[in-house]
């Protein structure tokens, strides 16, 4: 994939602020229906973002150190690497979801949470956002970050964040899904009051 640098951050800002818009959105239900799941094993709406925090946790810092210590902008255009434009493609959500393995230290299902979940990936969207600006000056070909999966891997910082904002929206779908199947089980929706 090549594109301009510009194209590529404005078009992550703005998946970025539907993720956020969403997650605000999901502040009005109650906290029954935000861990509402339709089945034992399937995460609930919480569990979906408390997820995305976990990854947020690692990326955000790993994102901000390398931008903090990046090269300036030399090449207005970003190539993406194979490795790292595989990642993006796999994690953009598509019609039916197909289905990955998570990692188990990743994986919040069955834990006690709450909308303070919601909160913290609030602000991780609005840090995003501010590294997303900050990225405008830097070549993000050439700046590379680690993995939260594997030390020895590095992906190019536009890859990079193409993965991390690509898995937010995917788990934001996922999210939506779960509104839909109780929707669907309960005849409507409980909003907070």
């Amino acid at each position: 994939m090549k594109i301009s640098n510009t194209s590529l951050i404005e078009d992550l800002i703005e998946r970025t602020r539907e993720n956020l818009n969403q997650a605000e959105s999901f502040m009005e239900f109650s906290s029954e229906m935000l861990n509402w799941r339709q089945y034992e094993n399937k995460w609930s709406i919480l569990e979906c973002i408390a997820h995305l925090n976990l990854y947020g946790d690692f990326y955000l810092p790993e994102i901000n150190n390398r931008i903090e210590n990046a090269r300036q902008l030399d090449n207005p255009i970003f190539r993406s690497g194979w490795l790292g434009n595989y990642f993006a493609k796999s994690m953009l959500p598509r019609e039916k979801l197909n289905k990955m393995k998570t990692f188990k230290s990743m994986n919040p299902l069955g834990s006690k949470l709450d909308k303070e979940v919601l909160k913290e990936f609030i602000n991780q969207q609005k840090t995003m956002l501010r590294l997303l600006d900050k990225a405008r000056t830097i070549d993000l070909t050439k700046t590379k970050t680690s993995i939260s999966i594997s030390n020895f891997i590095k992906l190019r910082l536009g890859d990079t964040f193409r993965v991390v904002i690509y898995h937010n929206q995917r788990h934001i779908v996922q999210a939506n899904n779960v509104l839909v199947h109780h929707k669907e089980m309960s005849g409507g929706l409980k909003m907070e009051v």
